[in-house]
């Protein structure tokens, strides 16, 4: 039976409902896209009725916001673990990076409904404030790093977002393309961030300044 067909009916207690919905708004939403899934087609998929889906989401808007929210909280909740534990800097990068690109496998179809366009009816909180928010954790490690290597604390913001900014652009193209392992892709991450980091300038210059009008 094709992933597509219709499940049969199992009689299931109201949270494990929940979650099988969920699950199945995750698969229809990642892979075929908002506009494209029907209230039908989830219903069918989950083997019950429509009455069922919309008394415990409301519609499609309310399951939608409650498959981001359920993906936005693993991401961050695996980006937290892997900052949490005690290690070298190089390790909490190397230890962030895997996090994404291993959730990036495992759950496939809820990193496409992250980094889709979030419809503006859903009212949902997009991808980019995902890694802000990640970035804000990041951001705390570089300060007590850059405090304690002299160069300017309140630059480990910038240079947060733009770690985690590459990660997440990197994590994007390796959702379909696949030629490296994540241990591979994680390793030249850190190899460009870390080592970058270890190379700071404290008071860089462009080379070609622009000549002043």
């Amino acid at each position: 039976m094709s992933s597509s067909a219709a499940r049969p009916r199992v009689r299931m207690s109201a949270v494990q409902r929940r979650e099988q919905l969920l699950d199945v708004g995750r698969e229809l939403f990642g892979q075929k896209g908002y506009e494209a899934t029907s209230i039908e087609e989830i219903a069918a998929r989950a083997g019950v009725s429509k009455p069922v889906v919309y008394e415990r989401f409301g519609g499609k808007d309310g399951l939608y916001t409650a498959v981001v929210d359920r993906e936005m909280h693993r991401v961050l909740h695996r980006f937290t673990t892997a900052l949490a534990a005690p290690g070298h800097p190089r390790q909490l990068l190397e230890r962030a990076a895997l996090s994404l690109l291993e959730y990036i496998e495992d759950h496939t179809d809820g990193f496409r409904v992250l980094t889709r366009d979030a419809p503006v009816t859903a009212g949902v909180s997009t991808y980019s404030s995902l890694i802000g928010e990640v970035a804000r954790q990041v951001e705390h490690i570089l300060g007590r790093q850059f405090g304690d290597r002299g160069y300017d604390p309140r630059l480990a913001q910038l240079y947060s977002q733009a770690l985690v900014g590459m990660v997440s652009l990197v994590g994007q193209w390796w959702l379909d393309n696949r030629s490296l392992g994540k241990e591979r892709v994680a390793a030249h991450l850190v190899n460009l961030s870390y080592n970058g980091l270890a190379h700071l300038d404290p008071q860089p210059d462009l080379v070609d300044r622009p000549a002043a009008v």
